[in-house]
């Protein structure tokens, strides 16, 4: 839809290829780059094409493959990072050690903003709600907007799978319950963009989803 009131690019990068998206508001074509893992040339190539000014940079979660390259880009653009929830301040301090165990680029910083449940961030005129979903990393955020009925999940749930757990601070039955009590709440007819792997909507998952539809929890 032209009228839309939010726009979306999804930029798959680094070797885990993860799905950096860049967000805009198409009144102010302001935007926002949400979970720049690394691929930068990859990242400022999506800008020039949709012709938007970046005004921020939004993190999920502090993991290499989502906030590896936020810090240099946040400088090469001359913007600020929010989120994601201070609990996941342990992730994005050892981004460069990360970044060297996955091949990848990582730089250590903390955010201008940390995120907590029931903040808003702006990106143009649009107002996206913050909800803290732990699970796949403790300081887990999500962004929603719900006039768009869109959702920014990370890794928390996927198109037919939910965020691993074995990682430090992962709890799976932390997991679902955000998945739960935070996402389902949102609406079946929500679309979301998952940290890895294609959009799907909420009512595709309860309905196919084999760890969290409706008939698997009910198990």
């Amino acid at each position: 839809m032209t009228d839309a009131p939010l726009r979306v690019a999804i930029v798959p990068v680094t070797p885990l290829q993860q799905n950096c998206t860049l967000i805009w508001c198409t009144a102010t074509m302001r935007a926002a780059v949400v979970d720049p893992g690394g691929d930068l040339p990859r990242i400022h190539a999506a800008i020039a094409e949709a012709g938007v000014t970046v005004e921020k940079i939004l993190l999920t979660h502090g993991h290499i493959d989502h906030a590896g390259a936020a810090k240099p880009l946040a400088q090469a653009l001359g913007v600020p990072i929010e989120g994601p929830a201070e609990a996941d301040r342990f992730w994005l301090a050892r981004l460069d050690d990360d970044g060297r165990q996955w091949g990848v680029e990582g730089t250590p910083f903390e955010p201008d903003r940390w995120l907590v449940e029931r903040d808003r961030v702006t990106v143009g005129d649009l107002e996206l709600d913050v909800y803290e979903t732990p699970g796949h990393t403790q300081g887990h955020v999500i962004f929603h907007h719900e006039p768009s009925r869109f959702a920014l999940v990370g890794d928390v749930l996927f198109q037919g799978s939910v965020g691993r757990s074995d990682l430090p601070g992962g709890n799976h039955q932390q997991l679902i319950e955000s998945i739960v009590t935070k996402l389902w709440p949102l609406g079946s007819e929500t679309a979301f963009v998952p940290g890895h792997g294609k959009p799907s909507t909420f009512a595709h998952e309860r309905q196919h989803n084999m760890f969290v539809s409706d008939r698997a929890l009910a198990a």
